[in-house]
């Protein structure tokens, strides 16, 4: 692992319970946060940045630093002969991202990237109801992730609001890569944003009080129009005091799905078909309903054993990019973008899995 900031927890927590993963080593820029770390987590070996990655007993780096280093650490992972699985997003630029992928294939190497949610069993359950033809032939779908912002919250805000942030690069993959596990690639997109507030006010401790420039778009919408047919639209904010809107709802020929959270594991499914005079609860399937950051890193690592595709892909993640970054160059130049990557829709896990297990 490099990066022991906040996200870290969540992954030093669920690998406990991963069969498939072991955290042997971690590192971070400042050598204490490693250190603390390693003796809350009991992880045998503190290292530094390039001594990780030069030590031939790790196969996978798990890039856990902030989105601004996203692209240099996984570069330097792959330069170094190892996979690599990253948080969100996969870069900050549609440029970068396709690199990675251009030196992952030609070491023949890995790329893994978060949201893994839709492994969860909420998500999962309800892309084999759109599966199995509940709904009909899906139709459109729609996404909302509405909020006030960080500066509210987070201990440390103002990296949200430069380059890598806003609503659409910090929220924008859990939604998108639903969106797209539901229903398959996005062919082109068009979009709106605007900058409500120049500057924000930290609320939250121990920064309260400090005063932040946002440098990025802090409203953001985007139409999508879904390579099988279907027209998708997306909104999310920092800027909205308080909504009622759902999350995410998929509309098909028979019916209507409302999905649970994206940035969860679990949570029910709302089904309501034309007949029906009220919505019904449909309830998870699928196992791992609790907090699971690490499921992608297992079935990446099950995969290159096994020598099949893994599902929170490289591919999968580049895609969510180009939409995202699509979105603020359509608003910018007043026209729709026509998309140039492909992504087929990741395998669905199988129904009848133990906790924990991928495959």
């Amino acid at each position: 692992m490099i990066g022991c900031g906040n996200i870290s927890k969540q992954y030093f927590t669920v690998a406990r319970r991963l069969p498939d993963i072991e955290i042997v080593a971690c590192a971070d820029l400042r050598r204490e946060a490693a250190e603390a770390a390693a003796a809350q987590w009991k992880i045998p070996r503190v290292l530094g940045v390039d001594e990780l990655l030069a030590d031939p007993d790790i196969d996978i780096v798990l890039n856990l630093t902030i989105p601004g280093a996203h692209y240099e650490i996984c570069l330097a992972a792959l330069e170094a002969g190892k996979s690599v699985y990253v948080e969100k997003p996969l870069a900050l630029t549609v440029e970068h991202g396709r690199h990675l992928l251009a030196v992952a294939d030609e070491k023949r190497l890995r790329i893994g990237c978060a949201p893994d949610t839709f492994l969860g069993g909420g998500l999962q359950s309800a892309r084999k109801l759109i599966d199995d033809g509940v709904i009909g032939a899906p139709v459109a779908a729609t996404a909302f992730m509405m909020s006030r912002g960080h500066e509210h919250w987070h201990p440390n805000p103002e990296f949200y609001y430069k380059a890598g942030g806003g609503p659409m690069f910090d929220m924008g993959p859990y939604y998108l890569t639903a969106l797209v596990v539901m229903l398959g690639g996005v062919r082109r997109v068009t979009g709106a944003t605007r900058t409500t507030w120049p500057q924000r006010t930290i609320l939250s401790q121990p920064l309260q009080g400090t005063v932040i420039d946002v440098d990025v778009p802090t409203h953001v919408v985007g139409l999508l129009d879904f390579e099988t047919g279907p027209v998708g639209t997306i909104i999310t904010t920092f800027d909205v005091k308080a909504s009622a809107l759902p999350r995410i709802e998929i509309y098909g020929t028979e019916g209507t799905l409302s999905l649970p959270d994206p940035n969860t594991f679990g949570g029910s499914t709302l089904l309501r078909r034309a007949t029906d005079s009220e919505w019904a609860e449909i309830a998870p399937t699928y196992p791992n309903l609790e907090a699971s950051r690490g499921l992608g890193l297992a079935d990446m690592a099950h995969a290159i054993v096994h020598n099949r595709q893994h599902r929170a892909s490289g591919e999968l993640a580049f895609h969510v990019l180009e939409i995202m970054e699509a979105i603020h160059v359509a608003s910018d130049q007043g026209k729709h973008v026509s998309l140039t990557s492909h992504c087929e829709r990741p395998a669905l896990l199988p129904i009848d899995l133990a906790e924990g297990a991928v495959a």
